[in-house]
């Protein structure tokens, strides 16, 4: 790139600084930074409103099912993401992340498709359904973890404490606009045909990622960060398919302490969040006989916390993560949690699960995920890609799995939901304390990267 197009770019950069001084000072957006935070910002938002379009109509469906088969539900999407994997696995080794991310919605854009030919088709009602809940539950987790693969790999370390919070609002923001788009549309439309916008909000994601990947190779793009003691990569690396093994993530994984970490994060998340789930499932449905209620329940409580994590995103999450650093940022959340267990303990209730439940949810996605996320910007490109993904998708699932077994059996052997909540306190300590050591971990090696660099 030449002198003229790197003035244009800086000087592109200080004109929104002026244009926008209030926005820049709120989200600290430095030059050249500005159509990085856009796109990204609305490839999330598309990312979640394509989603949570469809998302009422899983949740219709594993209610459905009964509250007393929820942890065959969990097995089952388990299982269908030990199969998904090796399929990534196989994209990620022969192409490169640019070329390969666009294929990951082409994928999810035609499941859409075909859901909604089998829908309208009208054969085998109740196994599409089944199908279709264990569907939503891999396509979930694996869009986001792309996602957040994709972002780590585009921006370094100091852009992600200062930009990650906000782009996460986007995300928030589509989250609101999925389920209002839903209600809107949905009586004149019919659940099957929005399966149909859905699949076009995903579409938009693609044009999303082919902009990134034209900022990263241009003026405003930031320098690689350093990668395993190296003061940088070319550019060339992006061009180039991550290679190995089709479950290459689990040879990374197994060989690194730090990502043995973040599973063992991975794992208690998921365990207090399904405790959670269940015990919100059952005092639910002890409160209210008529799904409608329920149904209407829930919505308020999607709302709240959107609503909420949108506030946090867009005003606290920087300055959460500049104040209190990454390993106490991290470990904000679990603390929380220690006492939102301790008040189900002692009261277990609709209106305590549904306070705990909207603040912890809303603590996650505006803070804990971010922060989360951050853990990953240090790493190499194929941990980021592949064991990462493994972790976001075959552990998360695995720790759904098997601690909605656990719940089963402790309920089983007589454990009342106060009695589960206060075996949960132990637990959210031991998720604090490997938070802390992990950002701890993390701030240490962002300092030698940096060091590395000459910065």
């Amino acid at each position: 790139m030449n002198h003229l197009s790197e003035s244009k770019a800086g000087a592109a950069g200080r004109a929104r600084q002026r244009a926008f001084p209030g926005i820049t000072r709120l989200v600290a957006v430095e030059a050249g930074e500005w159509p990085a935070l856009l796109w990204s910002f609305g490839y999330f938002f598309a990312l979640l409103c394509g989603y949570y379009i469809v998302r009422p109509m899983r949740d219709e469906m594993g209610i459905a099912g009964g509250v007393e088969h929820l942890q065959w539900m969990f097995s089952g999407t388990f299982l269908a993401m030990l199969a998904v994997v090796p399929f990534f696995g196989w994209v990620s080794r022969c192409f490169a992340p640019r070329q390969f991310l666009p294929y990951v919605y082409y994928f999810f854009i035609g499941n859409l498709l075909l859901f909604f030919v089998l829908f309208k088709s009208g054969l085998a009602a109740a196994w599409v359904a089944r199908a279709f809940f264990i569907w939503t539950s891999v396509f979930n987790l694996f869009i986001v973890s792309v996602f957040w693969s994709f972002m780590a790999d585009i921006f370094t370390t100091p852009q992600a404490k200062r930009l990650f919070g906000v782009i996460a609002a986007g995300g928030t923001a589509g989250a609101l606009a999925g389920p209002a788009l839903t209600a809107t549309l949905v009586l004149a439309l019919g659940p099957a045909n929005l399966l149909l916008l859905s699949a076009a909000f995903l579409g938009w994601t693609v044009l999303c990622i082919h902009r990134l990947v034209a900022w990263r190779a241009s003026a405003g793009a930031p320098p690689r960060a350093a990668v395993a003691g190296r003061p940088g990569l070319p550019d060339a690396a992006d061009d180039k398919a991550l290679g190995g093994s089709v479950l290459a993530g689990i040879r990374l994984i197994g060989r690194s302490p730090y990502l043995i970490g973040i599973c063992l994060l991975m794992l208690l998340f998921t365990t207090l969040a399904t405790f959670l789930y269940f015990q919100q499932a059952h005092i639910v449905r002890a409160s209210f006989d008529d799904p409608s209620k329920r149904t209407a329940l829930f919505a308020v409580m999607d709302f709240a916390v959107n609503a909420l994590t949108l506030c946090i995103q867009v005003l606290l999450t920087g300055r959460i993560v500049k104040t209190l650093g990454l390993d106490w940022s991290l470990a904000l959340i679990p603390l929380l949690l220690v006492a939102g267990f301790f008040a189900l303990w002692l009261a277990p209730g609709l209106a305590v699960i549904a306070v705990v439940q909207v603040a912890r949810r809303a603590g996650d996605y505006a803070v804990m995920r971010p922060c989360r996320e951050m853990l990953y910007v240090v790493l190499g490109r194929e941990e980021k890609y592949k064991a990462k993904n493994f972790i976001d998708t075959v552990v998360y699932r695995a720790g759904d799995a098997v601690s909605a077994w656990v719940y089963a059996g402790m309920q089983g052997l007589g454990l009342t939901a106060a009695g589960i909540s206060l075996t949960a306190v132990p637990l959210a300590l031991a998720w604090a304390w490997i938070c802390h050591r992990l950002g701890r971990r993390q701030e240490q090696m962002a300092a030698r990267q940096a060091a590395g660099d000459g910065g």
